[in-house]
């Protein structure tokens, strides 16, 4: 009976997870500005869409672009999250109730990154009132685009990124290492990877105010290059050479600004 409760429970915090991931891309889709006016009030009502999918200018409220950086943030990097989950799962499989934690771990994680994307929406509102960003929040500056690009490139070889790389990529040893029991202990431990991950990533997510933040190819492809980047093998071939690809973008911008 007790292997039984444990697998239909861990069945449900999967199921919890993965809806909530697909419910952020679901909303981040329903967010482009590609889908029509009519389609948008029908699903989802006036005031949603007057608030939330206006085109963004310097006058957009900063609660507006906080629950975009926040959606964006859930949707990105959730699903780089999952093998640290299974990890997690997989060392707490004896225990019978321990959706408590595994929520809490979650919970904590996410906070971390909704502390992020306070500080991104902030950014965000600052260089669009500096006119630096579009209607859909992608630089128009070349210098700014050059210079988050370069920013971006040589962090990939920094030693702090390679730190949080080597915890994100061997999520065993961290739990081996920082292990607390308990709802308070996996809080904690929730807390110290939002922000190892937050260490990994907060320069590529940078790069929306170059792609679009609201561009969904952008934020595909930067979640696929974030979450190969935790993988322990194939993660030792992305990083660096992503480095030089995102340094060699910046001296791109730079040449084609000068116009040579």
């Amino acid at each position: 009976m007790r292997d039984i409760i444990q697998r239909y429970t861990g069945a449900a915090e999967w199921l919890g997870f993965f809806a909530m991931v697909l419910a952020a891309w679901a909303v981040l889709f329903a967010m482009q500005p590609s889908l029509s006016d009519a389609e948008a009030l029908r699903l989802y009502g006036a005031e949603f869409w007057a608030a939330l999918c206006a085109p963004l200018t310097a006058a957009t409220p900063f609660s507006t672009l906080f629950a975009m950086w926040a959606l964006m943030s859930a949707a990105m990097m959730a699903p780089t999250f999952v093998p640290t989950l299974k990890t997690y799962r997989d060392l707490t499989h004896t225990e019978a109730a321990n959706t408590p934690t595994f929520l809490a771990l979650n919970a904590a994680y996410l906070a971390v990154w909704l502390g992020f994307a306070a500080i991104a929406a902030l950014a965000q509102q600052v260089l669009a009132g500096a006119g630096l960003l579009s209607t859909t929040g992608a630089s128009v500056n070349w210098g700014l685009t050059a210079l988050l690009l370069a920013g971006a490139g040589a962090y990939q070889f920094s030693t702090i990124k390679e730190a949080c790389l080597s915890q994100c990529r061997a999520p065993l040893m961290f739990f081996m290492q920082h292990w607390t029991p308990g709802v308070a202990g996996a809080l904690r431990m929730g807390l110290r990877l939002g922000a190892v991950c937050v260490g990994c990533c907060w320069a590529l997510m940078s790069l929306g105010f170059v792609g679009g933040v609201m561009n969904l190819a952008w934020m595909g492809v930067a979640t696929l290059l974030m979450t190969l980047e935790k993988l322990p093998e194939i993660g030792r071939l992305v990083t660096r050479p992503l480095g030089i690809i995102l340094l060699a973008g910046a001296v791109f911008s730079a040449l084609q600004a000068s116009g040579i």
